[in-house]
């Protein structure tokens, strides 16, 4: 597919964007007045308990705070994500070496994988839907590269899903994420070129779709990025900037290919969320696409962002490195992981006790 006719997905249609309308503001109206078929379900899931809150089947009101105090914090530090740059700094830098300094720095403060690509429209929303301040603009300027990287999410964490703990480590992986792009975004902005951090309640840009480009991993079956090393338990983090770099290729692992044959997260999603059969052609690319209502409906009954189809997907647990080079080319392969898999955890990973600090 050329990338002009790969569709832009507007921020305004994305489930965390509606759950901030508010009836009677100028959003909501506006929102509704453009989607009415989504105002009954939408106001059904306003009137469910909160994420993390009293009603929902996971609720602690020792440990529930915790997923709360994480999203707090990025909250107050997403103002941080744009600055000015340093006048008069910038100058002729060498992109070899500024390009193994950008991916040195994410990788000591925490990042797994690092990658840069070249951003295209298709990596931006059209419009902004999530801050109430920007509702409804136009997103139009783009950055030249983005740098794109993944933090690791606790296996043993994510095994818990959809228990609390599997949240916790999610929300960890948000504020690692953030942490990291505002130390490059910073550190670019010094050198007197622009950046902007793109982090959890911030974002111009989907993520997934840059990191897949930047090369960190392909989107499986269930809308999320698998990496070899880490499967689907990864949280990306993007920063945007004019600094010039040098880009990555993009990896192909062979993830569409196990992912036709193995649909263990179909199986295994509470919601009925993720498709079977094959990839269709949608908004000019062709992929699998979830329901995002039905997905986040469990969410609010569990009070979690449940996490079933990361713990159960076979590249969340480790996949010897032999088996990796083969599994886009050999059937045999792809048939043997999945089996493996199947007689080490059954139908998915699931570790019942908390940890002990919790």
């Amino acid at each position: 597919m050329k990338d002009n006719n790969i569709s832009r997905v507007d921020e305004r249609d994305i489930i965390f964007a509606r759950m901030n309308y508010k009836k009677g503001t100028p959003e909501y109206d506006d929102y509704y007045n453009r989607n009415s078929h989504k105002e009954e379900m939408d106001n059904m899931f306003r009137a469910m308990p909160q994420m993390g809150g009293q009603g929902t089947a996971t609720y602690d009101p020792v440990n529930s705070p915790i997923v709360d105090a994480c999203f707090g914090f990025l909250a107050d530090i997403k103002k941080f994500s744009e600055g000015k740059k340093q006048p008069g700094k910038s100058q002729s830098v060498d992109s070899n070496m500024i390009t193994g300094r950008i991916k040195g720095i994410a990788e000591f403060f925490n990042a797994k994988l690092v990658g840069i690509t070249s951003m295209k429209e298709y990596h931006y929303y059209s419009h902004r839907g999530r801050p109430e301040a920007s509702y409804g603009q136009k997103i139009y300027k783009y950055h030249k590269y983005g740098i794109a990287f993944a933090v690791e999410m606790d296996k043993e964490m994510i095994f818990r899903a959809p228990q609390l703990p599997e949240a916790i480590a999610v929300t960890k992986g948000y504020v690692e994420a953030a942490v990291i792009g505002m130390v490059l975004s910073y550190y670019i902005r010094e050198l007197g070129f622009e950046a902007r951090n793109h982090m959890d309640g911030n974002y111009l840009v989907i993520a997934p779709l840059v990191a897949q480009d930047a090369g960190l991993g392909e989107i499986g079956r269930n809308g999320l990025l698998i990496t070899k090393k880490y499967g689907p338990r990864v949280r990306l983090g993007v920063v945007t900037t004019d600094l010039p770099l040098v880009v990555d290729d993009r990896m192909e692992i062979g993830i569409p290919q196990f992912c036709r044959e193995c649909e263990k997260c179909v199986r295994t999603c509470p919601g009925k969320a993720i498709p079977s059969g094959p990839q269709l052609e949608i908004g000019g690319v062709m992929r699998w696409q979830i329901n995002p209502d039905q997905c986040y409906q469990r969410w609010r009954a569990l009070g979690t962002d449940c996490g079933i189809c990361l713990a159960s997907c076979p590249f969340s647990d480790s996949i010897p490195e032999e088996y990796m080079e083969r599994i886009k080319t050999s059937k045999s392969i792809r048939k043997e992981v999945m089996e493996n898999h199947e007689r080490k955890h059954g139908i998915r990973p699931y570790i019942k006790d908390k940890p002990k600090w919790l």
